[in-house]
């Protein structure tokens, strides 16, 4: 057998190529979307992908099951389980509970287990010149490692009401089934830490079903369902705002994108062209750079693991939008942003191109140092602005700090004050310099920015 996971940090997303050597075949289990990590996986090993497997209709990346399809001619095996309203909208081979799929001499065989979302499946891999045991288990966002997926997900994200409750006790009998299986069963999540898809995600890739049973919490509650209940839907991560466009476009049909774009480097004329007419320029500079000097209008969001997912808090998938990058860069910037669906970049603007842009007026962040922020602080002279999340925000704040969470600030811009001064943070500063920029967009003056955060002001 050959196994390799492949794991994008960007959205803490795992996929698995699994192969029988012997055969020359080969499955991949909830592929990404630029899929030629995959086509060369199999030209280095000589093998024809032939399976093409999902967990659920995912609601965090755009699943690239399609482009893999329509490239090797390999067949998707999908969940039909789920009922009316969960079923995929494009030509597929429907697999149910008990299913066996054979991959040369590797054994897949389907369990559902719902609750996360309804038809939302599990493969139990058995390598059988080796063993009649089973030797992983390939949960998606059932089971991770520490952690179990959320339920509440298609409510907050989807706003499919009433499942959130309901997705909970499925879950808790969904991990009655997990349990059942030999404790020496390898897990294999599809997600790991950071990711929006739960709120405990451990940072190691895999791990046993022995080792959750003993240490998830999820397993703690095995005679307490309303305990597991109440504990599930607690301190859940906010849902970036993209997802349900993930959920839909996971769904219907849709157009593929079967090779990484390459990007138009814009001229400073055609740049300026797209600021007069309200075209979103996103700078994808580290925040420090951005503070020095950008151009007015432009949103920060910077081209690290974070990237993607801000983005789909921002970008709006019916309108063309611009990068400001490195041109080293563009190349992961476009995977990152293609992964979630945001295909439509207009073109990219060359950093040595900034001030051109902006006629050499560039604007500058005004930034607030720790010593003078304690003392604006116990003066009460400014209105206090905590960016990060509401479970962080609960868990400790700076005394009289508002809280307006920077994911969802665009729709929340009345309460922010224009009438006095306003300071604004999060953890570690990457937060408030798109909270920042986001305000200077629309038309805030009265803002500082102090960029130490939370990891600073716990140090005092």
């Amino acid at each position: 057998m050959f196994f390799q996971h492949i794991y994008d940090k960007s959205l803490a997303q795992a996929s698995y190529f699994i192969g029988c050597q012997k055969a020359g075949v080969a499955a991949v289990i909830d592929p990404k979307r630029d899929i030629d990590t995959y086509l060369e996986i199999a030209k280095q090993q000589n093998m024809k992908i032939t399976h093409i497997l999902e967990t659920h209709i995912h609601a965090d990346f755009l699943s690239g099951s399609r482009e893999l399809a329509a490239v090797t001619g390999g067949k998707m095996y999908l969940s039909a389980e789920g009922g009316e309203g969960w079923e995929y909208e494009f030509p597929h081979v429907g697999v149910k509970d008990g299913d066996v799929l054979m991959v040369g001499n590797l054994k897949l065989e389907v369990m559902h287990t719902p609750g996360h979302t309804p038809e939302s499946i599990s493969f139990v891999l058995t390598d059988t010149p080796a063993s009649d045991e089973p030797v992983m288990i390939f949960t998606g966002d059932f089971v991770f490692v520490g952690d179990i997926g959320r339920p509440d997900l298609l409510e907050k994200a989807a706003g499919i009401k009433g499942t959130q409750d309901k997705g909970a006790h499925q879950l808790y009998e969904s991990l009655r089934k997990f349990s059942a299986l030999p404790d020496f069963v390898q897990v294999w999540p599809g997600h790991g830490a950071g990711s929006a898809c739960g709120k405990a995600l451990g940072a190691v890739p895999s791990s046993t079903v022995g080792y959750e049973k003993a240490r998830n919490w999820a397993f703690r509650y095995k005679e307490n369902e309303k305990g597991f209940v109440d504990f599930l839907l607690t301190d859940q991560p906010e849902p970036p705002k993209y997802f349900a466009m993930m959920k839909k476009l996971n769904k219907v049909d849709r157009p593929l994108l079967t090779e990484v774009p390459k990007l138009k480097k814009l001229d400073p004329a055609a740049a300026k062209d797209a600021l007069k007419k309200g075209i979103m320029i996103i700078d994808t500079r580290n925040k420090t750079d951005f503070a020095k000097g950008f151009i007015p209008g432009t949103i920060n969001i910077q081209g690290n693991n974070s990237f993607s997912t801000w983005a789909g808090w921002y970008l709006n998938y019916e309108e063309p939008f611009i990068l400001v990058a490195e041109e080293a860069q563009l190349d992961d910037l476009t995977r990152k942003l293609m992964r979630i669906g945001l295909d439509n970049i207009l073109g990219y603007i060359a950093v040595e191109d900034i001030e051109k842009v902006a006629d050499g007026k560039l604007d500058t962040v005004k930034l607030v140092e720790y010593d003078e922020f304690k003392n604006i602080v116990d003066a009460g002279t400014a209105e206090i602005i905590d960016l990060r999340g509401a479970a962080e925000y609960n868990s400790n704040h700076i005394p009289g700090a508002k809280h307006v969470f920077v994911g969802t600030l665009p729709q929340h811009l009345n309460q922010i004050p224009k009438d006095k001064e306003v300071v604004i943070h999060c953890q570690g500063g990457d937060r408030a310099s798109i909270g920042y920029s986001l305000l200077a967009k629309h038309g805030f003056t009265n803002v500082r920015n102090f960029s130490a955060g939370m990891n600073r002001w716990v140090q005092s």
